[in-house]
């Protein structure tokens, strides 16, 4: 028989050689290679102060071929060594008997009881959960080989290597084309998550959380309502994120900004388990803090800026206009008013470290107690927390109480029903809203004390002559009150019928309720103006959901396997809001627990507002023999928020894969385990605009005379459009998976095109009209990017582990077009606002 020899490669080498000692020069493994199989080195095994014999054999798969690299450790030591080249190993043991642990990336761990062997052959089984590792989908789940859409994992493991108040923050820098913003550096501050970049101007980009298969409000990505923000992070065992059209159409309107599956904790069959998890920190701000001048730098520098008006208004200055500017005379003015902050020479006596006034250094701590279990029929988990961060800005906290419960239980061999019930209160001091304080500190002058001296008063800039009217951090900090309390539950009930050999029903009703209270006061030497102020906010927001889908699972012979689902949904947002305020109190002791005490400018206001989502959806998946793939999904989401004209949309993709490392001169190479490319192309759209846009709008701020007296009118502030509609967004994406070395190496890289018509901005209208803009469907956009992931597992040794996780993104937003020339869209005006 003529032997096939692999195709050559540098000096002579085979490729398969050649590429294998670039991999593991990486992971830091020497290697041989002299005309016969592959041969790496292991690394010389240390001295063994207990070990009595000798132990040696050979480590193969389950094809018989050798596996190098493969760890053998003494249970219950660290003492081991790897195997060689041809899978050979030596390794000491005692010489009563030892049990050895076999392990290596990819196949499942094997432990053997060693008695009076001398020598000890092992076959690995490969570990099918590398590449068939089962991933959370639109509906339901799916190989992880046989995915055709950009799917990224983060596992419970992960999640918990940095404790983090909110899921958002432990997703930060986990994995490529996921961007997170912290908003805020207090306790629980909030986060803006981008996936892949910006898709919208004016609508919201914010991605789309499911938990547990309950839809979320997308909320407004500002200071105060993110719903994810407000569930136990330690409740969350698995997320997956779903990026390109393939993945995300099947939630149509919803999934334009990609979409977040998050699943939690549910019960096991066994024996009942009660574990607890504690965690205290001490949390100090950092070395790196902003450089700021000292109290003898700012005033030599207010110094050189006055003499410096010499030389850029050399009129002005010899005509005496600057005179009133004169370092000097100010410090000489305040100085006479404010004794005891400047000696008889004017020279400062306080140098204010006003990081250190404004901070403190504090303890936080996370306690979880969890219960769970069950039998074959019904399996149950019960958690509990508290948690509580004290701030480094003074003042500030974040504390959370929060319980959540699942259930499961399989009535009958054809019923499943379940369901989960989550509630979370979380108090917070929203002291530094906005940044406020951060900013305040590095803006403080650093020549003034915290307190006069003479009087016990707060200093502040705006004590000093002609300068800017702010308060100081400090004052800031004791006097104001910021008190947000969210009460969240969140809850769902499924049923599963099976129907019959592959076919399934699934009902899941859900809900999410938020009730929050804002309450904020400021005392009168804070709010000179006003005499204090105090205002009282209450906002209640209820979520409901319900869906019904089939799912239908066929495997035609060996080559042939079919998924489909089909389903309908229905979507219902309520929110209300009450709000009031005062100023003018004659004392600071009431605060906003008597808005009754205040005299002046008194505000009461209230909204409310309802929208609805109807929807129809399906998605057929196709894979023939295990290596060419394909899917198709379409949605028809209909919304109350758009016109008449305009009330439904369709949103539809495609997607193929073709598992490279299936085919036949591919399969089995020892170097790539796993190679797959795929490309997709879909339609979203966006409908995350506030509700009644599409309507007129009658508002009661009108006024008129009548009988010699002012009365109050209600009158249109708004236009209607029935012809507003959603914004679509139509994606590209092409990408790459690649594994070496049975998964020790992975990599991924996708390049997306996303392209975004129809926006909705407030287009101006004729002043004819009497109306300023209208609500339109205007422009387009680009978005276009490359990423890229690169995971490595070092060493996975006994007890020790050592990964690597390296990701990097580039993206680039473009507005191509707008509908009226781009000066009237400018930031603050009625678009481009907050453009993060």
């Amino acid at each position: 028989m003529k032997k096939h020899l692999p195709p050559q490669g540098l000096l002579g080498r085979p490729f398969s050689v050649v590429i294998t000692q670039l991999l593991l020069a990486l992971l830091c493994i020497s290697f041989t290679y002299a005309k016969k199989p592959l041969g790496v080195k292991a690394p010389t095994d240390r001295p063994s102060m207990t070990a009595d014999r000798t132990l040696s054999g050979r480590v193969t798969d389950e094809k018989d071929e050798a596996l190098p690299g493969v760890s053998v450790i003494l249970k219950g030591t660290q003492r081991g060594t790897v195997t060689d080249a041809d899978g050979r190993y030596k390794v000491e043991i005692p010489t009563g008997g030892a049990t050895l642990v076999f392990s290596f990336v990819g196949y499942l761990p094997q432990e053997v009881r060693i008695a009076n062997q001398t020598s000890v052959d092992i076959s690995l089984k490969a570990d099918s959960k590398v590449l068939d590792e089962i991933v959370v989908i639109g509906y339901g789940t799916a190989k992880k080989s046989d995915l055709t859409g950009a799917v990224t994992s983060v596992k419970e493991a992960q999640l918990q290597e940095r404790p983090t108040s909110s899921l958002n923050q432990a997703l930060s820098g986990r994995m490529p084309g996921v961007q997170v913003n912290t908003n805020s550096g207090r306790p629980g501050g909030r986060t803006t998550v981008r996936i892949r970049g910006f898709s919208s101007i004016n609508s919201s980009n914010n991605p789309l959380y499911v938990v547990d298969g309950v839809m979320l409000p997308q909320g407004t990505g500002d200071q105060f309502s993110n719903p994810i923000d407000y569930i136990n992070p330690n409740d969350i065992v698995n997320v997956e994120v779903l990026k390109d059209a393939s993945s995300t159409a099947i939630y149509g309107a919803r999934g334009a900004n990609g979409v977040i599956l998050v699943s939690t904790r549910k019960g096991k069959a066994g024996e009942s388990r009660v574990t607890y998890d504690g965690q205290f920190s001490v949390n100090t701000i950092g070395p790196n803090k902003p450089k700021v001048l000292n109290a003898k730098e700012y005033l030599a520098t207010e110094d050189l800026a006055y003499a410096n008006m010499a030389k850029y208004d050399p009129v002005g200055w010899a005509a005496g206009k600057w005179s009133y500017l004169d370092p000097k005379v100010r410090r000489a003015a305040f100085s006479a008013a404010r004794p005891g902050v400047f000696d008889a020479n004017l020279n400062p006596l306080y140098d204010t470290d006003w990081f250190k006034e404004s901070s403190q250094n504090t303890l936080s701590q996370n306690h979880q107690l969890g219960f769970s279990g069950g039998n074959e029929r019904t399996q149950y988990s019960l958690s509990l927390n508290y948690r509580d961060d004290q701030g480094l800005i003074k003042t500030s906290y974040m504390k959370r109480y929060s319980g959540r419960f699942s259930i499961d239980d399989q009535v009958k061999s054809w019923l499943k029903i379940g369901g989960t019930l989550s509630y979370n209160n979380q108090s917070e001091n929203l002291v530094d809203v906005n940044d406020a304080v951060a900013r305040q500190i590095v803006e403080d002058f650093p020549f003034l004390p915290v307190t006069y001296p003479t009087t016990g008063v707060f200093a502040e800039n705006r004590d000093y002559p002609f300068a800017e009217g702010t308060m100081s951090s400090v004052h800031r900090l004791m006097d104001r009150r910021y008190i947000q309390n969210t009460q969240t539950t969140l809850g769902s009930l499924f049923t599963n019928i099976t129907l019959g050999k592959g076919l399934e029903m699934r009902t899941v009703l859900g809900a999410n309720i938020q009730t929050q209270e804002i309450n904020q006061s400021q005392t009168r030497t804070l709010n000179i103006g006003g005499n204090g102020n105090a205002s009282a906010n209450n906002n209640k927001t209820s979520f409901w959901s319900l869906e019904h889908y089939l799912t239908y699972n066929k495997q035609f012979g060996q080559d042939h396997s079919f998924t489909g689902l089909l389903g309908l949904s229905w979507q219902e947002t309520n929110t209300f809001g009450i709000g009031a305020s005062v100023s003018g109190f004659a004392t600071d002791y009431f605060g906003f627990n008597n808005l009754g005490a205040g005299a002046t400018n008194p505000s009461v206001s209230s909204g409310a507002s309802r929208f609805a989502f109807n929807s129809y959806f399906g998605r057929i998946n196709y894979g023939y023999k295990n290596k060419y793939l394909f899917t198709a999904t379409g949605r028809a989401d209909g919304s109350s928020k758009f016109g008449e004209n305009f009330k439904f949309a369709f949103f539809p993709s495609a997607a193929l894969a073709w598992r490279v490392s299936e085919e036949d001169f591919l399969k089995g190479n020892p170097v790539i385990s796993n190679l797959k490319v795929r490309a997709s192309y879909g339609l979203t759209g966006n409908s995350e605009i506030p509700p009644y846009q599409s309507l007129s709008l009658l508002s009661s701020n009108y006024s008129t005379i009548y009988n010699d007296g002012r009365v109050g009118g209600t009158g249109i502030s708004r236009l209607a459009n029935p012809d507003l509609r959603w914004e679509k967004t139509a994606q590209t994406d092409v990408g790459l998976e690649v594994s070496f070395l049975k998964g020790r190496i992975t990599l991924e890289a996708d390049y997306y095109y996303r392209l975004t018509t129809d926006m909705l901005l407030d287009a101006p209208v004729p002043q004819s009209s009497g109306y300023a803009t209208i609500r339109r469907n205007v422009g387009s956009m680009e978005n276009k990017g490359f990423e890229f992931g690169l995971n490595t597992i070092n060493i996975n040794r006994g007890t020790f582990s050592w990964n690597t996780n390296f990701n990097i993104s580039l993206n680039q937003n473009k507005v191509l077009s707008l509908a009226t020339p781009s000066d009237i869209f400018n930031v603050g005006g009625p678009n481009f606002t907050n453009p993060t």
